[in-house]
């Protein structure tokens, strides 16, 4: 589609060109009325889309970066990116009806999905204080949902092996989930955290 939506710090390049007609804006990130530093990457993204610039995923490409290798760090890294990403959401809302209509369905799902996912969650948490126990279906529910979004990931890339990002679903309800719902409620809160 030529327009993906956060080219990653460590792994991306820009035409100095293109950076120059935007490094104004890009200095001055600000969210609502607060100078914000950290999502700068998603920024840039998106600040290039809506110039007009084309951004490509370029699959040989090789670049390194440092990871969180234990809890603390990896949640902390974690918030800042769902600030970043709700932040840039926004910002990214307006610039959608321009690009593929796929996208649009992406951003809208990276967004939408935790909800629903949270949405089943306190429902099922409920049902189990109520009740005692939780429906089979609530679990199928849960396991569909995972399953659907992760098929959709390995038929676009052609790779059986993002059927595994199902593994990921308990990370995502006990801990992003949390953590996600915390971003929302601070996002003008631009501490780096590290």
């Amino acid at each position: 589609f030529g327009a993906v939506m956060c080219c990653c710090g460590p792994c991306a390049m820009y035409r100095r060109s293109a950076l120059a007609l935007l490094l104004d804006q890009y200095e001055a990130q600000f969210f609502r009325g607060k100078p914000s530093d950290f999502g700068e990457d998603r920024h840039l993204t998106i600040l290039m889309l809506k110039a007009g610039f084309r951004t490509e995923y370029v699959s040989d490409a090789i670049a390194a970066t440092v990871v969180p290798d234990s809890l603390g760090p990896y949640l902390r890294q974690q918030l800042r990116w769902a600030r970043s990403t709700f932040r840039d959401t926004f910002l990214a809302l307006r610039l959608l009806p321009e690009l593929d209509g796929y996208l649009t369905l992406d951003v809208v799902g990276q967004n939408l999905g935790p909800l629903l996912l949270a949405l089943s969650s306190l429902a099922a948490l409920a049902q189990l204080l109520i009740a005692g126990s939780v429906p089979w279906w609530t679990g199928l529910t849960l396991a569909a949902m995972t399953m659907v979004r992760c098929s959709v990931a390995a038929l676009r890339a052609r790779e059986l092996r993002f059927l595994g990002f199902a593994l990921h679903t308990p990370i995502n309800i006990f801990l992003l989930l949390p953590l996600k719902a915390y971003a929302l409620c601070t996002l003008s809160n631009s501490d780096w955290l590290s």
